[in-house]
């Protein structure tokens, strides 16, 4: 079973697919993740990139770079979580900070990025069995997943959300801080030409303003056990 999670930024994707993945003893990736390895390393070499606000041409070969970055998956023994390493070293901190996500989306719209990232999802899938998280997984990366869930939340919850769990981390930000970025964000993903953030029209909508985390399990698992009772399994 490959289970597809897609919403906006800091709505709780990634806590209810490793929730999910646990429960059912299923893999997980979290490809938000993969974007932000892509955009650290742009960062910490030095690698251009198009800001949304520059409407003029930009032409760079993305390919060597692409090359030269080897995303994988480990997991962490104590958490039993998995965490994203970078050409071999741990960047599940690093790549969380506010510089990276104030670029992620940028970067994430680079069609060679989208195109390698997209690849290596799919092979990281395998023979299926598989939660994933993002924000193309149900419309272009599985468009044919066994279920589709799209995830979303007020604009103030996501705001509250993302500042306590970058404080927690020992991360220093501003409320007002993670709402602009939450703010561009949302605009990159859902106005870039390349895998627009969207609904996949057979994605079931989860709209957890107001709900728990465990609620919001719940209501995937519910999902699941329906999916598997229409098709008798």
């Amino acid at each position: 079973m490959i289970i597809a999670i897609d919403g906006y930024s800091s709505c709780g994707k990634s806590t209810v697919a490793k929730a999910i993945a646990k429960r059912l003893k299923l893999s997980y990736i979290d490809s938000g993740a993969m974007y932000r390895a892509v955009t650290y390393y742009f960062l910490k070499h030095g690698v251009p990139f198009k800001q949304a606000s520059d409407q003029t041409a930009f032409a760079y070969d993305y390919k060597p770079v692409l090359n030269n970055i080897h995303i994988e998956f480990r997991i962490n023994d104590a958490s039993g979580i998995a965490e994203v390493y970078l050409n071999g070293a741990n960047v599940e901190k690093e790549i969380r900070n506010m510089e990276v996500s104030d670029n992620v989306s940028h970067v994430s719209a680079i069609h060679e990025v989208r195109q390698r990232m997209v690849w290596l999802q799919q092979q990281m899938a395998g023979k299926g069995n598989l939660v994933m998280d993002g924000r193309d997984i149900g419309t272009t990366v599985f468009p044919n997943a066994d279920l589709k869930i799209f995830m979303t939340a007020s604009p103030e919850v996501r705001t509250y959300r993302r500042y306590h769990e970058l404080i927690e981390k020992g991360i220093k930000v501003t409320p007002d801080e993670i709402r602009k970025n939450l703010e561009s964000r949302d605009y990159e993903d859902t106005h870039r030409e390349e895998s627009p953030l969207r609904k996949a029209d057979d994605a079931i909508l989860l709209d957890n303003t107001f709900m728990t985390r465990d609620e919001q399990v719940q209501f995937v698992l519910d999902a699941i056990s329906n999916l598997k009772k229409s098709l008798n399994v």
